[in-house]
């Protein structure tokens, strides 16, 4: 593989490794290891950790995704792989 293909595959794991890490920090973090700390929070009368178990890691999913897309879209275009 040339550098240039090497550069593109080295940014798209990159990017892909900070996403799972979001995911991973905004899933099982907020929802499950942190929940205690944030059931003080309240957010629409509900506690914040079970509201992040069960609505807000869903909002953080969606944002991640349509992320993924832009961000792929400007590396393509950056490294010149995309389509027409």
């Amino acid at each position: 593989m040339d550098d240039n293909g090497s550069a593109y595959w080295s940014a798209t794991l990159g990017l892909l490794g900070k996403i799972l890490a979001i995911w991973f920090i905004g899933s099982f973090g907020a929802g499950i290891m942190f929940a205690d700390a944030l059931n003080g929070i309240k957010l629409g009368g509900y506690p914040l950790g079970f509201w992040f178990a069960h609505q807000g890691s869903i909002y953080l999913f969606l944002a991640l995704i349509f992320y993924y897309a832009k961000a792929m879209g400007d590396l393509d275009r950056k490294f010149d792989v995309h389509e027409e």
